[in-house]
């Protein structure tokens, strides 16, 4: 299924609360991580449920996601749509994925409208690599590569191969769709950030369940339009890890090098 058709989502209902519930709802078994669904589609579909009562003039600031436990590929599952406060200029709501009565996704999301302001502050961190001339990472192995990958080119820069026994903790690299969509929204941007394996797995000798537990990604404006084929540019790395846990930073770079995101992860390793 193509990532436009898993973000077309069917026409709310308004509960009595005010809250807004998108029913029959289902991940395919070609977006599957493990024995869930790939977390970087069912935060966009989370995403994209929210945007559809935010006005035009607020824009994506902040995204807030919780791993609560699995969801169950080919079953059916809701989406809830809360709004927490909607302010002069800020707007907050939740969201979450609920499958079997269990939440199994939680976000937060936060928007906000330009406002004129003499404090300014100008963003220099640039990449200096290279752009890519066509994918390479990770090769597609039965019961070993997640099956999600498939839906995305990724170009590996620095770092290494999950399960290799790397130093390395890092990754800097490309990503992009392979199949492009048909307009690039910032829910495409949520799907493709976390398209990337945790820089962790890298270190290990040999495959091991490894999860995002949190996510939080901040977005940079104002940032230019992007076509659906551009390249983005990534680069992560490992704040620390210990205790079976490790804590990730990520920044993300539009074609023309400019910073569109801040991408911040815990992620919970079992080897």
């Amino acid at each position: 299924m193509h990532i436009d058709d898993l973000l077309t989502l069917p026409e709310a209902t308004i509960q009595p609360d005010n809250s807004k519930l998108f029913n029959h709802l289902q991940i395919p078994a070609n977006w599957a991580q493990g024995r869930t669904a790939f977390g970087g589609v069912s935060a966009a579909m989370i995403y994209r449920a929210i945007s559809q009562f935010v006005s035009s003039d607020r824009v994506l600031r902040a995204f807030n996601t919780n791993f609560i436990g699995p969801i169950n590929i080919d079953e059916p599952f809701e989406i809830e749509v809360k709004p927490l406060r909607e302010g002069k200029s800020v707007s907050h709501f939740s969201g979450q994925i609920i499958q079997n009565g269990k939440i199994c996704v939680a976000s937060q999301a936060c928007f906000g409208v330009a406002r004129s302001s003499k404090v300014q502050v100008e963003n220099h961190q640039v990449h200096a690599m290279p752009a890519p001339k066509k994918a390479q990472f990770i090769p597609q192995i039965p019961k070993v590569t997640p099956k999600f990958l498939r839906h995305f080119d990724l170009a590996i820069s620095d770092g290494g191969v999950p399960f290799t026994g790397r130093k390395s903790s890092h990754y800097h690299g490309f990503m992009r769709f392979s199949q492009p969509p048909a307009i690039f929204s910032d829910a495409h941007l949520i799907t493709i950030i976390d398209a990337w394996p945790p820089t962790l797995l890298q270190m290990m000798k040999w495959p091991a369940p490894a999860s995002t537990v949190t996510w939080n990604l901040e977005f940079i404006h104002p940032h230019r339009e992007v076509s659906s084929g551009d390249w983005f540019a990534y680069q992560a790395h490992t704040r620390q890890a210990a205790d079976g846990y490790g804590h990730t930073e990520a920044t993300i770079w539009d074609k023309d090098n400019e910073v569109v995101a801040i991408s911040r992860q815990t992620v919970a390793i079992f080897d």
